[in-house]
């Protein structure tokens, strides 16, 4: 029996390009951006969680919307389609598992922290941004400010979103995407 997340075939051409941040730093729209310019796979966390709140399920504060993600991003990679992954990836653990999301199927990795080093402009966009999930509450300026986000300690692609507008975002990932 094969294990439902390896892909005994490699698929060298694949990547999963994982693009994580704080919320409002631009995040979303870098990622929609990358997956309509290349015509490949979106999977957005947010759309997921919000899809299990729908659904009934009470609690979905834990790890199950990025389980399922990691299960949907595999899928992809095993068929050799390249895809992008929206999320907040605040941890460690979550960034491991993405790791070996690719590495379980053979893809190459690329992990993107979208920052925005302007407070001000961060604060702005974070109350000003329009919600495009039906039913999602977006955190407010403090939650985002208070959540748990620990320092990246491997290698990525860094995109701050102050000093770079989303077009540039998709050429400097594209550019990394197709040299490693």
């Amino acid at each position: 029996m094969v294990d439902a997340g390896h892909n005994p075939q490699p698929s060298a051409d694949a990547a999963l390009v994982v693009i994580g941040g704080l919320p409002a730093t631009g995040k979303s729209t870098i990622a929609r951006a990358l997956a309509q310019h290349h015509k490949i796979p979106y999977v957005r966390i947010d759309t997921i969680e919000q899809s299990l709140i729908r659904s009934g399920i009470a609690d979905v504060s834990g790890t199950a919307g990025y389980i399922t993600g990691y299960a949907l991003a595999a899928e992809q990679l095993r068929l050799g389609l390249s895809v992008v992954v929206e999320c907040v990836n605040p941890v460690e653990a979550t960034r491991n598992a993405w790791s070996a999301t690719a590495q379980q199927n053979s893809a190459r990795l690329l992990s993107v922290e979208v920052i925005c080093s302007d407070p001000d402009e961060h604060r702005r966009r974070a109350e000003q941004r329009v919600v495009d999930i039906p039913d999602l509450v977006l955190p407010t300026w403090q939650e985002i400010l208070d959540r748990d986000y620990e320092p990246w300690t491997t290698e990525r692609l860094v995109l701050d979103t102050a000093i770079m507008n989303s077009e540039s975002a998709v050429r400097r990932i594209t550019a990394r995407m197709f040299t490693e």
